[in-house]
């Protein structure tokens, strides 16, 4: 496992942590979070206690906590106690602490969200409109991205109708189609943006975005015409589909002289606020 080591501040204290690049997981020190939440002299023994209680209580959270060597204040590496963030916020649930209750409170809230999501799908459009402005995304932006959201659940709904499993097979075929539009693997196009956990939509060009929103119609398209079997057959007709957006994409740049595929991230795409200048100076 590659591994890549960084300190977040949270409440002006650190909170060790590690990036997986083959897994594209950040792990974080338990202990640390541990102390932050409950001011504890001893967090160590704290955590012990708890990861005990998990296991009395059969709880799986504790079957998920992993081991990684991180940095201690004497500069020596010990064996740690990780987990990811997913495990994280599920072990923040089970601490008693005034300071967990905001994490508890986000959680709920969250989860409320989206059961009315399950409800009404219209609801996800309007909440991801508001969180890219607040992020400063331009408004043409943000509309090739949710229209783009609606053409991958085209997609992913016909590979549900073909047989393939979401996770695993979804991923080895959205690679497919990246890689044959982009002429990049999905992990070689994050690198390239210089991007980890983001997501890789989220921080692609207009012109990126709607190259690869016709890659995966195209796909779409090809797949209910030939109706492929089986994950090697999909693959196939992922390639088609990328192929089609790549002919575009070397004609555009053929035009224009420019590459396509682009090192920017989301914040150069975000928008600059341009500061007003007074009155008496305007014209």
């Amino acid at each position: 496992m590659k591994k890549s080591n960084s300190i977040i501040l949270f409440k002006q204290k650190q909170v060790r942590r590690v990036w997986d690049e083959k897994k594209e997981l950040w792990y974080f020190s338990i202990v640390d979070v541990v102390e932050i939440l409950t001011d504890s002299p001893r967090p160590r023994k704290y955590w012990n206690a708890l990861k005990t209680k998990l296991k009395e209580e059969g709880s799986e959270l504790s079957q998920k906590v992993g081991q990684l060597k991180l940095e201690s204040a004497d500069g020596k590496k010990y064996l740690t106690d990780v987990a990811d963030t997913e495990t994280l916020l599920r072990l923040i649930q089970s601490i008693p602490s005034p300071k967990a209750e905001p994490f508890k409170l986000w959680l709920a809230k969250v989860g409320y969200q989206r059961i009315e999501e399950t409800e009404d799908p219209e609801l996800a459009f309007d909440r991801a409109m508001k969180t890219y402005l607040q992020k400063g995304y331009s408004k043409e932006w943000i509309n090739q991205r949710l229209k783009s959201i609606e053409i991958r659940k085209e997609l992913t709904d016909e590979w549900q109708i073909r047989g393939m499993k979401e996770g695993l097979e979804y991923a080895i075929l959205t690679d497919e189609i990246t890689k044959a539009w982009a002429d990049r693997s999905v992990r070689d196009y994050k690198k390239f943006k210089g991007l980890k956990k983001e997501n890789l939509r989220d921080n692609m060009t207009n012109l990126e975005l709607v190259l690869n929103m016709l890659a995966e119609a195209s796909t779409t398209e090809i797949s209910k015409k030939q109706q492929p079997s089986g994950l090697e057959e999909n693959k196939s007709v992922a390639r088609k589909g990328g192929y089609a957006a790549k002919k575009a994409r070397l004609e555009i740049e053929k035009q224009t002289g420019e590459k396509i595929v682009s090192p920017k991230s989301a914040k150069h795409l975000q928008n600059k606020k341009v500061k007003k200048l007074p009155r008496n100076n305007q014209e």
